[in-house]
């Protein structure tokens, strides 16, 4: 992983933001490659969901024909739309404070171990000490045993050599799990009993719409794209031809306010989604999730996922979101966790009728079943809905009903950061020399590369960069291309493969007389000739292929 964040560095993927100044914790811009790479995987994305939909036939799996469609909603929504929709109340973390460091902690981010021991005594009238068990913690890691044991030495005031002295559980357990913290080390303290009590913390972020910044003119940025498909399916049936079942696919920026971001761009307080919020009648919403829920697993694959590093995983019941009727995962085995563990890269959820009837009726209680609208202390509803009909009318049928809704719902960033993670790998090749060296490479899917080709002449005269640069601009027509006539070709073979280029143009001597160029392939290495005329058209066949 340190290698492929160097590399990203290095070749312009990503960048910290607001670097310059130290950095900002949980942001992350993309740079010359990484825009065109994040670019690459929405625009696949929406093609294959929408622009290129087939809805005039039963796809593989899909109980009838389907329709789809788009929106793009605006980022700040009415503030109503987010205590309706059960973030205002039900989007927290748990939090503790440490009286002492003055850090805020998520609780269920905090993990640790018993140990048993007593403080080392100094001086000639010291006392033996009493025997103390503490439950001693860091923040979560892959590894957090040995940082544990270090942490307990200190507190016992002993040192490495002293590691006999103490006895520490082999089972760690997190924050999440005591009912009190008496015998609790936080993270940064040096003593017991320092934290506080678990409090609630909104992950949306607030901000002020107007110039007097009351607290009638508070709003939020969204923390996901859905609930503007919600509040506009009204809206789209209306001004369109669309008939139930059909999908609403949305790519957007969402905000959370996430209190520990980490691994790299996985868990960050800004990013983008890519979500459909598809409509269905309720008889047929089971088979709908279990066409979603396998349609999106293949689409990983299709564009270079591993099968063998990706997982599809039912959420048991006792996790599950309080509208959901079915939830999957699809995970992947990024390099960043431990061997054997997998992180969320898409969620497909079965929401029910819960949104709708959420901003028709009011706030739904979570705990209740069947569903109902949730009341307050006087009896009426805790947050009012908008009242407006969202039901849906067969015109065949004339049944009317409150729709049931499938989410697929994936992360741009996470993806583009899965596939980059897929596509780093090591091996040799010869260099110019036809000595064995070692190539670093993105094998990255050509539909989704930064650059689709580039393009070199041999040498910098006899009518080479002519050639090429005429090739270049025919190509350039299309696709995202690269002109490089600087250096040995093999070191600008190298600097492609590193950039994820699946395709390298040489124009050398024999070019100009018989009208034919090498097009070399990124993976295979494998070079073969083609006639000039017909290079956009082959790299344009490899490319959709």
């Amino acid at each position: 992983m340190e290698k492929l964040v160097s590399l990203c560095k290095r070749r312009g993927f990503l960048f910290q933001s607001s670097e310059i100044y130290g950095g900002l914790n949980g942001f992350w811009d993309y740079g010359p490659l990484g825009v065109e790479l994040k670019r690459n995987v929405k625009d696949a994305w929406w093609r294959d969901m929408v622009t290129a939909h087939d809805d005039m036939s039963v796809l593989p799996g899909a109980p009838t024909e389907y329709e789809m469609t788009g929106l793009d909603c605006t980022i700040i929504m009415h503030p109503q739309v987010w205590k309706c929709s059960g973030h205002f109340d039900l989007f927290v973390d748990k939090m503790v404070d440490c009286r002492e460091s003055k850090k805020r902690y998520r609780w269920d981010h905090v993990v640790g171990a018993w140990v048993t021991g007593a403080k080392k005594q100094h001086g000639a009238d010291a006392v033996k000490a009493e025997v103390e068990r503490v439950f001693v913690t860091v923040m979560d890691s892959e590894n957090p045993l040995p940082q544990i044991e270090t942490r307990a030495l200190k507190y016992f005031g002993l040192r490495a050599k002293d590691a006999s002295k103490i006895e520490m559980e082999s089972k760690t357990a997190v924050l999440s799990s005591f009912d009190s913290f008496e015998a609790v080390v936080g993270p940064d303290a040096t003593t017991t009993g320092t934290l506080t009590d678990p409090r609630d913390f909104n992950l949306m972020f607030p901000t002020t719409i107007g110039a007097l910044g009351g607290e009638d003119d508070r709003a939020f940025l969204r923390p996901e794209t859905a609930q503007g498909i919600f509040v506009n399916f009204r809206n789209v049936v209306d001004s369109t031809r669309v008939k139930i079942p059909f999908g609403v696919a949305q790519v957007g920026k969402s905000f959370r306010n996430e209190i520990t971001p980490r691994n790299f761009t996985f868990r960050s307080r800004e990013f983008e989604q890519m979500e459909i919020e598809f409509f269905c009648h309720p008889d047929s919403s089971q088979k709908w999730y279990a066409f979603w829920r396998d349609r999106r697993m293949q689409w990983y694959k299709k564009l270079g996922l591993s099968g063998e590093r990706l997982i599809l995983r039912e959420h048991h019941q006792d996790e599950l979101s309080h509208y959901s009727t079915g939830t999957a995962d699809i995970e992947y085995a990024f390099p960043f966790l431990p061997a054997g563990e997998y992180g969320e890269l898409e969620g497909i959820a079965h929401r029910g009728d819960f949104d709708l009837r959420s901003h028709m009726e009011g706030k739904l209680d979570e705990k209740s079943n069947p569903l109902a609208v949730q009341l307050n202390e006087h009896g009426k509803p805790k947050y009012r809905g908008s009242g407006k009909d969202l039901t849906y009318r067969d015109e065949v049928t004339n049944e009317r009903y409150t729709p049931h809704v499938i989410e697929p719902s994936a992360g741009a960033d996470r993806a583009t950061l899965a596939f980059l993670c897929e596509a780093y790998r090591e091996d040799s090749a010869p260099d110019d020399k036809g000595n064995m060296q070692t190539r670093t490479l993105l094998s990255l899917h050509p539909r989704i590369a930064p650059i689709k080709a580039a393009v070199f002449p041999l040498v910098k005269k006899d009518g080479m960069p002519e050639a090429a640069k005429e090739i270049y601009l025919a190509l350039k027509q299309k696709f995202n291309v690269f002109y490089d006539e600087k250096g040995a070709v093999g070191r600008r073979y190298r600097r492609q493969d590193e950039a994820g280029t699946p395709y390298c143009i040489t124009v050398d001597g024999e070019s100009l007389s018989d009208k034919t160029v090498t097009i070399r392939d990124r993976d295979s290495l494998e070079q073969v000739r083609v006639k000039m005329d017909d290079v956009v058209a082959e790299i344009e066949s490899r490319i959709n292929a």
